[in-house]
């Protein structure tokens, strides 16, 4: 969002209350007509569908600052996904038609809005194109990648560090625990992931992305 927007929102929530919810906290489960709409002020809400073998498949990241789910406060359809904390998060929660009432006397602010979805509808085509046409290996890379350009910590070294677990990065690349083991094995050997228990570090996002590129 442009700062003017970010701005413009977070002075409308500043008359709601702050909350803070741990991570794993639910705020919409799919076909849930909610009553409220929520404006992310740190931390980062995890979108995901569940497969039929019950697995996660993540669909995007709403990181701070994050107006969500712009969809039915824009349409008033419920979501098909599900809005999870993925870290513990600070939010603000105000009813949905005082945000729909806010934005319909605030067409900057929507066409803003609408700009930023264009912009995260290409970012998940791509990762779909990306996912279709390769291999394990390089849909970890990618997923590893796209991570740490959205919500990963930079540090004075250059080296990144992404709060997932095998698990999640398994479910942002479509992938089993088990072959992101796998698959992670070989870029620990090549020195371009680090795996902990609940964290992994990039040391080097220029080289993963130079790995990737070569093998696509």
């Amino acid at each position: 969002m442009k700062p003017t927007t970010t701005a413009a929102i977070s002075t409308f929530f500043e008359s709601y209350p702050l909350k803070n919810y741990k991570k794993g906290h639910i705020f919409i489960l799919p076909g849930e007509l909610t009553e409220h709409a929520y404006f992310l002020l740190d931390g980062k809400v995890k979108v995901y569908d569940v497969s039929y073998r019950g697995d996660e498949i993540i669909i995007t990241n709403r990181i701070a600052p994050s107006l969500f789910p712009i969809s039915f406060v824009v349409n008033t359809e419920p979501t098909r996904y599900i809005y999870e904390a993925g870290s513990d998060v600070s939010i603000r929660q105000a009813p949905t038609a005082d945000v729909r009432q806010f934005l319909d006397s605030n067409p900057k602010i929507v066409l803003d809005l609408l700009s930023n979805i264009y912009t995260t509808l290409d970012t998940v085509l791509e990762r779909m194109v990306h996912y279709i046409a390769s291999n394990a290996k390089s849909r970890l890379t990618y997923a590893l990648i796209s991570e740490c350009k959205e919500s990963g910590v930079k540090s004075e070294t250059g080296a990144y560090r992404i709060d997932v677990n095998e698990k999640e990065i398994g479910s942002r690349a479509g992938l089993s625990r088990e072959t992101v083991s796998r698959e992670a094995r070989a870029l620990k050997r090549m020195k371009l992931l680090e795996v902990h228990h609940n964290f992994m570090i990039i040391p080097n996002l220029s080289e993963l992305e130079a790995y990737l590129s070569a093998r696509t």
